[in-house]
């Protein structure tokens, strides 16, 4: 009995916490009431195959029982889960939600309840959890075992490969045979063995979370993934099976599939006595509705598969769980069952809003470390980046969806004394002293949500932490998740699930061991002192906004010139000519500019009385040094004009050097390059561009009789002449760069960036088709429409399925047709395919830039070359070897800075040509006061607002940044009252659960701020129509 009582349970095996499960009902709803009375002991089989005994109220409904389970695993998406048990007739059925336990297992104690996979989703990167993800591998190994998953031997050693990899670790053919001498993962096995150790020698270093990933993107390409044979006849009396999926009802004949009928075609489903009935939708050529009729055993035995197929259709179908039917006054008719639970959707977006914490938990059958343990050696006192983490937090913000929750003073602690032990989350709280722990990683990247960088850890090089690099590598839920070559963790190729993941939860992005420290906290007190000491003019915080932007320019400038240059001065990789060209039209431009930020810096120490110099009105303005610097500058268009050429030729020096390629990727993943280095090239246009918005605003202030008017408009007349000369030159730079950075972020296709095409939006979009609504990542160019999806790639970058050609389209609004909101039919040639925005504008905005790209394709001289390589199919047949090879079994070194593409995935957010030149307008710098929801003090920050993202720096000086926040998707206000944020010139960013809040220092700086965030939280509405001679307006 002792020993009976010491039994490890599956909850503690698999980590949990005691009396803290996670309800897989929707957020803010309560379990069902238990309804009192006695309590009966029902038996469930795990999927590690131990047992488990869960005490339920006799009266309960079948619901109470599995949420039980669910919230002892602690598991976020048991919705995917189901529990089984054998009838009074031997059958195995599914337990029904809704009706008592005590109704359908007659004898519980003489059954034993089997704790299955249900629901499997078309892609096995929706599944966010880690632990959701290794209980479907479990699943897998169960069927291989059983014989259900059917393959043939390559997919069968590779399966078993990942299987034996996740359980000891690396290969040792020793070990691999005592191993595979004990287990049995499929009949037949012994003459596998040899073909399992030769595919499990190529696993080296994939940790436990990375074969689950493996093992489930093969396992579902194979035909009877996920597949449950139930016996039947045809009309004709021929013996086949049936099956459902979430594709819709499937025919097979032994263990081939022999027939197909997705959701969208399938009209009704119904059986009668012992036949079920499928009633199809009309077909496009006849006008007659064709309805199928299958013959089962019983009628026990088609009430059974009717009721699955119509559990599979609303979870993968519907948006929300269908509400019950009203109950009849007289008469019943047909069945009342119904689907009880989330649906998918609502289980990717419960997940996303980040309701739930992380919990650890260990494999039954490994041996090595937990998933979510520390697998990197400590270096020193620096703590590692988790290897298999989940997520990563840092904010401090309490319902962040993170795996710890760092509180003000508090920071995360990747602890050397974790290193070997069966730990869960990777990170833990540091104690409560607050003390700061170097190179702490305070990242939080959930799929979804937040793509945020961290570059807190010190500078060490991979050479230091040879596991690191492919310490993320496959683990699924970090897929977008890389190491730079510091260390530091940052976002892989921003080119975003559901969760982001598809898979997708996020971040809190702000807190650093730095950005934490006390000793930045400025107390109110201080601040309000030192706003008494300096003047309060508009004009002297426009100066400070030349100042301010210039020390940022500088920097930027100091990228190419001094980082960029050290780099490809140790190598031979760059041709002289191209070297000398490039950094000749760079290294005057960032002189001249030293010397015009020190100007500046003088003027404005004169005009806050910090000189002795000083007299009240001589030097209280800006206009004179802004004159005299633009009319000097213009001696430099000579290199501005250039500008142009360096960009193609570098581009072409790359395109014909692998080892120049090699060494501008591996300078963009420095901590230094935090945009793509081709951005960098464009500054010195843009800049011009902020001189003649700032001139803009100081003359709009001035009255004409002000002693810096007429300097000031002088200024201004100057700058513009040298904006317009050079804006056509900017349009097509803007549009080269853009379009090289594209290519980066797509595979399979050859020649996006050729002469005369033009990029004009990318965006997030739902494509219809027989799977459903399927997340779809989609590039309009002014001839061609491209649809892609996140792939497997390192740099998370993405893959194409098709291009539809715009010479010959046709749009049209169809939901109505289709049932879907805010629905487009896209009409082309040869193709058509339905999408779906997420929201009504942004049909809108897709509906107006595709039409418009129509009426150029049509004026255009033809049809588009071929694109696509190769044009991969949406479906593959079972992995062959060539296949698996191309599946990376961790993360490479492709890593580049964010990509706008990878945040739009994530947000489920567009944007287009026009959106990006405006942003280009819109870059500010300077000082912020940072507050999060739940912390006290006001955190001073150097903060750098540019292409759509904040950067955060601890200050001015820093050479790069410490942490960043892209803001597609977030919403800006004003704090309310009931918020208890009383300050000035206080604006709130938020998303989702995170909230941010930002104090500037003037009214003109608040509005400054709240004005180019605007610009990049919501999109800007397209006014200019682009004509054909000049397709994009600046």
């Amino acid at each position: 009995m002792g020993e009976t009582e010491q039994r490890p349970t599956a909850g503690s095996r698999l980590g949990a916490q005691e009396n803290a499960g996670i309800s897989t009902l929707e957020h803010g709803q309560k379990l069902p009431m238990t309804p009192p009375g006695k309590l009966i002991s029902i038996k469930i089989q795990m999927l590690d195959d131990t047992q488990e005994i869960f005490d339920v109220p006799q009266r309960a409904p079948g619901k109470v029982l599995l949420e039980a389970v669910c919230n002892h695993l602690n598991l976020v998406e048991g919705d995917y889960f189901g529990l089984e048990f054998p009838d009074h007739k031997k059958i195995m059925v599914w337990l029904d939600l809704l009706k008592p336990i005590i109704k359908q297992i007659r004898r519980p104690k003489h059954v034993v309840v089997k704790f299955v996979v249900k629901f499997f989703p078309p892609d096995h990167a929706q599944l966010q959890e880690e632990l959701t993800r290794y209980l479907f591998a479990l699943q897998v190994k169960q069927d291989l075992v059983q014989g259900r998953l059917t393959c043939n031997d390559t997919s069968a050693a590779l399966l078993i490969s990942h299987i034996v990899q996740s359980e000891i670790g690396d290969f040792d053919e020793t070990i691999d045979r005592e191993h595979l001498a004990k287990n049995k993962y499929i009949p037949q096995q012994e003459t596998l063995e040899d073909k399992i150790m030769e595919f499990h020698r190529n696993h080296i270093r994939q940790t436990p979370a990375e074969s689950d990933f493996q093992l489930l993107e093969i396992a579902r390409r194979l035909e009877m993934y996920g597949i449950r044979l139930h016996p039947a006849k045809d009309r004709e009396g021929t013996k086949i099976n049936l099956a459902v999926a979430n594709t819709g009802i499937l025919v097979f004949q032994g263990h081939t599939k022999i027939n197909a009928f997705n959701w969208a075609k399938v009209r009704k489903l119904s059986f009668k006595r012992k036949r079920f009935l499928i009633k199809l939708r009309p077909d496009v050529n006849n006008s007659f509705q064709d309805t199928l009729e299958f013959l089962m055993a019983s009628r026990n035995f088609c009430k059974s598969f009717w009721k699955i197929c119509v559990e599979h259709h609303a979870f993968f179908r519907l948006f929300e769980e269908p509400k019950p039917k009203p109950k009849p006054v007289l008469f019943t008719r047909g069945s009342s069952f119904r689907f009880s639970g989330r649906t998918q959707k609502q289980v990717l977006d419960y997940v996303k809003e980040g309701g739930h914490k992380k919990v650890q938990f260990e494999r039954k059958h490994s041996k090595i470390r937990s998933i979510r343990s520390l697998t990197t050696q400590p270096s020193e006192q620096h703590s590692e980046v988790p290897k298999q983490s989940c997520s990563f937090t840092f904010g401090d913000d309490a319902d962040s969806p993170v795996v710890q929750s760092c509180r003000q003073g508090k920071e995360l602690k990747a602890s050397t004394e974790d290193v070997g032990q069966h730990r869960s989350p990777s990170l833990k709280k540091s104690p409560k002293d607050g003390g700061k722990v170097d190179g702490a990683v305070m990242v939080t990247m959930e799929e979804e949500e937040e793509v945020v960088k961290d570059r807190t850890q010190e500078n060490r090089s991979q050479s230091q932490q040879p596991s690191t690099a492919g310490s993320l590598t496959g683990s699924p839920h970090l897929s977008e998740l890389s190491i730079n070559s510091q260390g530091a963790t940052v976002v892989a190729n921003m080119s975003l699930s559901p969760n982001l993941s598809p898979d997708t939860k996020q971040s809190s992005p702000l807190i650093s061991p730095l950005l934490n420290d006390p000793s930045y906290i400025r107390t109110d007190d201080e601040e309000e002192v030192r706003r008494k000491r300096f003047p309060t003019d508009k004009a002297y915080f426009i100066a400070k906004e030349v100042s301010t932007t210039e020390r940022t320019y500088l920097k930027d400038l100091e990228v190419i010139t001094s980082w960029f240059q050290s780099t490809v001065s140790k190598d031979d990789y760059m041709p002289e000519t191209l070297k000398n060209f490039l950094f000749s039209n760079f290294e005057p431009l960032h002189k001249f500019h030293t010397t015009f930020l020190k100007e500046i810096e003088q003027r404005l120490a004169l005009w806050e009385g910090r000189s002795n110099a000083h007299i009240k009105g001589d030097y209280q303005r800006i206009g004179d040094v802004m004159l005299k610097n633009i009319q000097s500058m213009k001696q430099l268009t000579v290199h501005l004009r250039k500008h142009n050429e360096v960009l193609v030729e570098l581009e072409n020096g790359i395109k014909n050097s692998r080892k120049l390629e090699t060494l501008c990727r591996d300078f963009e993943l420095q901590k230094v390059c935090y945009l793509p280095l081709n951005t960098f090239l464009l500054r010195p246009l843009h800049r011009l561009m902020h001189y003649k918005q700032i001139m803009e605003r100081l003359c709009k202030h001035y009255p004409p009789n002000h002693v810096d008017f007429r300097d000031s408009r002088a200024a201004l007349a100057e700058i513009s002449e040298m904006v317009a000369q050079l804006h056509g030159s900017m349009i097509k730079m803007e549009n080269f760069q853009k379009l090289h950075e594209l290519k980066k972020d797509l595979i399979g296709i050859d020649n996006l960036a050729v002469p005369g095409r033009e990029f004009i939006r990318l965006g997030s979009l739902s494509k219809l088709s027989g799977k459903g609504l399927q997340q779809r990542m989609f590039f309009l160019f002014n001839d061609v429409l491209l649809y892609t999806s996140r792939g497997l790639t390192a740099s998370n970058q993405f893959k194409v399925h098709g291009q539809l050609p715009l010479y010959g389209m046709t749009i049209e609004e169809s939901e109505e047709e289709w049932g879907v909101p805010h629905c487009l039919t896209l009409r082309g040639q040869h193709q058509s395919i339905i999408v779906a925005a997420s929201t009504r504008a942004e049909m809108d905005k897709w509906t107006e830039d595709i039409q418009m790209a129509i009426d150029l394709a049509e004026k255009s001289s033809g049809p588009t070359p071929e694109l696509l390589a190769s044009s991969p199919p949406d479906n593959k047949d079972p992995l062959t070897v060539s296949d698996c090879s191309a599946l990376p079994a961790g993360l490479i070194s492709d890593q580049r800075p964010v990509s706008i593409s990878y945040v739009c995935w994530y947000r489920m957010q567009s944007l287009s040509f026009y959106d990006i030149l405006q942003s280009n307008e819109n870059q500010l710098s300077g000082n912020l006061l940072r507050k999060f929801k739940n912390s006290n003090g006001w955190q001073k920050l150097w903060v750098v607002f540019t292409n759509f993202c904040m950067f955060f720096y601890k200050s001015h000086q820093d050479n790069h940044p410490l942490a960043s926040l892209p803001l597609l998707g977030y919403s800006l206000t004003i704090p309310s009252e009931s918020e208890n944020i009383h300050k000035d010139y206080v604006f709130k960013l938020h998303f989702k659960s995170h909230v941010y809040y930002f104090r500037a220092e003037s009214e003109y700086t608040f509005e400054r701020w709240m004005e180019v965030i605007r610009s990049a939280t919501s999109s800007a509405s397209r006014t200019h129509v682009l004509s054909h001679k000049e397709s994009h307006v600046y």
